[in-house]
Order: structure tokens, then sequence, then C-alpha cells
């Protein structure tokens, strides 16, 4: 059995602002940097086996503190990238609420894509091959996974048989850690979206 620990990026100025999506040069910003350096020491106290992120900076200086502590190198993964949200990338959420196409995907996920991105079915696919790559390389280890909001989602959604039209109906938070395990009877959602209000 694999634990597997869905970590969310920490907090960035744009959150809740602009959709940021795969523009880089994006870095955490002091409160993100506190809440990285906090996640790190709680799981630490793991024996974690291996960090994977997404490539993009502020999942990578998200990892960093944890794998500062524990030693382990941290591996970058494309299959973990935010979406690719094409011809949306860097509007705003004022701009993006007067697109017809932005309205339609939050409607149904599943059969809608930006323009020049990426559908959810395909961003949920390359993550749960990572995920399950991992898994089959450390079958009865602690694996930390850095990533982003949506992309978690459609993961979680994919091993609770969760449908990707409904995503928007739980939350993945800034710095948040949920926890699957991965067994041969089947996938366990043991927690989901714990801040580090909930996790001392």
């Amino acid at each position: 059995m694999t634990t597997v620990f869905l970590i969310r990026h920490a907090d960035i100025d744009l959150i809740g602002k602009t959709l940021c999506g795969r523009t880089g040069g994006i870095s955490l910003n002091a409160r993100g940097t506190m809440q990285a350096e906090r996640l790190a020491r709680r799981l630490s106290r793991f024996p974690l086996n291996a960090i994977v992120c997404s490539p993009l900076d502020r999942a990578c200086e998200t990892a960093r503190p944890l794998s500062a502590l524990t030693g382990l190198e941290v591996k970058v993964s494309a299959n973990l990238n935010e979406i690719a949200f094409g011809d949306w990338t860097g509007l705003s959420f004022d701009e993006l609420s007067g697109i017809p196409g932005w309205k339609d995907f939050n409607h149904c996920r599943s059969c809608n894509r930006a323009p020049g991105g990426e559908s959810l079915i395909e961003v949920q696919s390359r993550a749960v091959a990572e995920i399950n790559k991992i898994a089959a390389e450390f079958p009865d280890g602690n694996i930390a996974v850095i990533s982003h909001g949506d992309v978690i989602r459609a993961a979680i959604a994919y091993y609770m048989g969760i449908p990707l039209d409904l995503l928007t109906r739980f939350e993945i938070s800034p710095a948040s850690v949920s926890i699957l395990k991965i067994q041969s009877r089947g996938p366990l959602l043991v927690s989901l979206n714990i801040t580090e209000e909930l996790l001392p």
C-alpha cells in the first residue's frame, strides 16, 4: 500500500484574481513561504520515500523546504503541471466572467476546454498516470506529490469515482494536504484538504 500526500502549492498573490495557468516566474508570497516551511515540518514526521512536483515555480518552491528537511531530491514531472489554459492564461477572473466559454467550462468540465488548452479529462489522465507510476515504484512507501488545485481535484475524482463535472463541490486550498492510499483492493481517500489550521 502506497500513501500519497497530495499537496497544493502554497499561497501566491494572484490566487482568486488571475488565471495563472502555466505562466512562469510566479513565486510564493510571504504567507506562502511560511506555509511551505510549516508544511515541511509537519510532513517531515512521516518517513517519506519520494517528493514529486509540478515544474512551475510555485510548486517547486513549496517542495524545497520539504526536500531540505528530508534530504530527498525533488523529482519534477510535467504530468503534474497546471492545466494548460491556452488563450485564457493570464486573464483576470473579471475578464473571464464575460467569456461564454469560461462559463461553459465551469458548468461542464468534462466536455469543454480552453481555446488552445487541454481538457480536464486529459489533465486527469496524465496526473493519475504519474501517481500510479510512483505508487508502483514505492509499493509500501510514502510519497509527497505537489501540484495544483484542479489537477489534484481531477486525480481525486478518478480514484473516488466522482464525475469531473462535480469537482467544484470540494475544495483544495493552498498548502493543503489530501491523503490517498493506493492498495490492491482499491484506493482509499483518508483525508481531504487538510490545512495548517487542521494539521498542527
